[in-house]
């Protein structure tokens, strides 16, 4: 971890939480710089794979975030549970580990595992998808991809522009059902979700949106909700072609402006994300007994995010295009 994250260690029964916790920043200069310790944080920890990263693996109790979405995730890999009369609609797979982590937390809920109908995801990296297969042949849900991450998801990450990489590491192949494109809808039971390409990450990376009811707040008050896909990169991602090194794939700079334009262009008042990093996830639920689902309620949480996300690509792309010209 970056030295400006400081860590320290709490229990807290009341979720089933135990692990690492950032502190609360005190100020909103603060929070902007553990903000991009974080993105740092974040692309970096896919590299460390879930073996030495534990908050991958670790559960945390469920909870609710509005009136039909759930987390059922881990402390740092986001899954989440979308409730209708109709089915429920699952969002990340997570590891190929992840799915019985997951059908707990589904089932600790009340809701049985089976009426998961159709499965998303925000990315085919295997922090995301590598599980898919074993929630399909479980729950025989659809699977539905953004067009860009579709044959990833259908090789089992063979494809990736990243492969061969033993960051990117391969998992299970799973069908696609619905190729999705961007600004497509998903619905089931009255319930809507849009899809959102927001490429760069992964060609395909998808960031979800969708209007929702807060528990506690006024009959009618509808809430925007975000949950982001993905930002990040690392040292494998070449934005300039330089000394016989091709860029990881042609467009993949436009993808990620695009991106930013997208995330900006969103209203946004629950910011959640891929990762709980993304969003502050376990400092927030220090609040959540007192302020319960509120506490997710961070527009300004989200701009700084995405502020900072852009930020640090400029950065890199300049960097990459020094480079190149000496």
């Amino acid at each position: 971890m970056n030295a400006a994250a400081d860590y320290r260690t709490k229990r807290a029964s009341v979720y089933g939480i135990r692990g690492t916790y950032l502190q609360i920043c005190y100020t909103r200069e603060m929070c902007a710089f553990l903000s991009r310790a974080l993105l740092l944080l974040f692309c970096t920890s896919i590299l460390a794979h879930a073996g030495t990263n534990r908050t991958w693996i670790t559960p945390i109790a469920p909870f609710r975030i509005a009136d039909n979405l759930y987390y059922v995730g881990s402390q740092e890999l986001a899954s989440y549970l979308v409730v209708s009369p109709q089915g429920n609609i699952l969002i990340n797979a997570n590891l190929d580990s992840s799915p019985p982590q997951i059908r707990a937390s589904v089932e600790q809920l009340g809701f049985r595992w089976t009426e998961i109908k159709i499965l998303l995801n925000s990315q085919a990296h295997f922090d995301h998808m590598g599980g898919a297969a074993e929630v399909i042949r479980e729950t025989r849900a659809k699977n539905m991809v953004m067009d860009g991450d579709v044959s990833v998801a259908e090789t089992g990450a063979r494809t990736d522009f990243l492969s061969p990489s033993p960051n990117v590491p391969p998992y299970t192949p799973v069908h696609v059902d619905r190729v999705l494109h961007d600004e497509d809808t998903v619905s089931l039971g009255g319930v809507m979700l849009t899809a959102h390409k927001t490429a760069g990450h992964t060609r395909g990376c998808t960031t979800w949106t969708m209007r929702a009811h807060l528990p506690g707040e006024p009959a009618g008050t509808m809430r925007n909700i975000v949950i982001v896909g993905g930002t990040g990169f690392w040292s494998e991602y070449h934005f300039v072609a330089a000394a016989g090194q091709p860029v990881s794939y042609p467009g993949i700079v436009q993808d990620f402006e695009h991106t930013f334009a997208v995330l900006r262009a969103l209203p946004c008042d629950v910011f959640i994300g891929s990762h709980g990093g993304f969003f502050d996830m376990l400092t927030k639920l220090e609040r959540y007994p007192q302020d319960g689902p509120r506490v997710f309620v961070d527009p300004a949480g989200y701009k700084d995010f995405v502020d900072d996300a852009q930020k640090t690509f400029e950065e890199t792309l300049a960097k990459q295009q020094a480079a190149a010209a000496r």
